[in-house]
């Protein structure tokens, strides 16, 4: 049965950093065996093994830096002879939505069918989301884009930072979003008239009454990428666990930024303007493999929670990326966060105030599942994301 190793794997430097959790080590002396394709403990007359996935290929006479950690894991660093390519997405939006294909919109947490198949002409990008105010400063004539509005036609689809808008014109299966729910107190017009910003109204799931999105004007809705799952119409709905979801979202949120705009630092803000988390991306092109060990090291959280590992001898390979944190829930890091809010070298990055708290308790088992002294790096704490 496969031991409770994490191998933390850096593609663009060809590193890895092997944990050995200290389930495995309660029986000393403990041997660990290094091979290209296979990592092997033997403690107390018990052997656990982990079978490398293919096209990974460690070098075990590069083993630097071993280390008993606090609370009794092991830790050590590793150079590869071979660096393996990126593991499958939990899902891509990018490739489910594309012009002239046919798809269904869902709504993640209980796959109700949200917008019944579409077919789109356009898929477009959005610019980013203080566009106009940059105009605005690089024009020596008055903005030409001010009376102007960013909406999807018919047969448009409109892809955000963290959310898309489709034009809802003749859907009458697009959930009616209740009066009582709107964060003003205000709803359209009956001559159908643009709704302002500050009087955008959450639109629910029929079934499960989770929030999906915002209103943004008679004919537009916003839709949050955390929160409804885009298919192929001919592909059957398909469930993924929450966690799994938020995580895989968010985590390529992150990547695609940074890539595009050079950015590292994010600011997650909850649809009621609220600040929820301080995010430094600090690696993207990381690789984690991970097994779960004996059913006895199941208190164990793991990196990305049971959910991931189907049974006790699991051994599963994710692209991840690596962040620091800081909450900044009940006024916590008040300071740093106001900082963060007026540099513009951080991204602010909205969602769901659910869907931010739900993002940072994710946040929070990941770092409880390292060791103590891995969970901390200057004063932030320390997570990964799986994609």
């Amino acid at each position: 049965m496969a031991g409770p190793f994490v191998l933390e794997i850096r593609r663009g430097t060809r590193s890895a950093s092997l944990l050995v959790r200290e389930a495995s080590l309660r029986s000393l002396p403990a041997d660990i065996s290094l091979a290209p394709a296979r990592l092997e403990l033997r403690s107390a007359g018990a052997c656990g093994a982990l079978e490398l996935p293919p096209g990974l290929s460690l070098a075990p006479a590069s083993c630097r830096g071993l280390q008993s950690l606090p609370g009794g894991a092991l830790h050590l660093r590793l150079r590869l002879r071979e660096a393996p390519g990126g593991a499958e997405l939990v899902y891509n939006l990018r490739e489910s939505l594309k012009p002239q294909k046919n798809c269904i919109f869902y709504c993640q947490s209980c796959g109700d069918v949200i917008v019944k198949e579409r077919k789109f002409l356009r898929v477009l990008p959005l610019p980013s989301e203080n566009w106009s105010a940059l105009v605005e400063e690089w024009c020596c004539h008055p903005n030409p884009f001010a009376k102007s509005t960013l909406h999807p036609q018919r047969d448009d689809c409109f892809l955000g930072d963290t959310f898309f808008l489709l034009n809802s014109e003749n859907e009458s299966h697009v959930p009616e979003p209740p009066i009582c729910c709107s964060e003003t107190g205000h709803h359209a017009s009956q001559n159908g008239s643009t709704l302002k910003s500050k009087e955008n109204t959450r639109v629910f799931c029929k079934r499960c009454k989770t929030m999906l999105g915002e209103t943004i004007s008679s004919d537009t809705i916003k839709y949050y990428v955390t929160e409804v799952i885009v298919q192929p119409s001919e592909e059957s709905f398909s469930t993924i666990p929450r966690s799994q979801f938020v995580q895989s979202m968010v985590a390529q949120c992150l990547m695609e930024l940074s890539s595009a705009k050079s950015t590292f630092r994010f600011t997650i803000k909850g649809d009621d303007g609220k600040i929820y988390i301080l995010i430094w991306l600090l690696n993207s092109d990381t690789l984690l493999v991970e097994s779960l060990g004996s059913p006895s090291s199941h208190s164990v959280f793991t990196l990305f929670g049971d959910t991931f590992l189907p049974n006790s001898g699991a051994v599963g390979t994710w692209n991840a990326v690596k962040v620091l944190y800081q909450p900044c829930v009940k006024s916590r890091n008040k300071e740093l966060a106001d900082a963060w809010e007026n540099d513009f070298g951080v991204h602010p990055l909205k969602f769901p105030s659910e869907t931010c708290l739900e993002l940072l308790l994710i946040l929070g088992l990941s770092t409880t599942s390292l060791p103590p002294s891995l969970q901390c790096m200057n004063s932030f704490q320390v997570a990964f994301l799986k994609m």
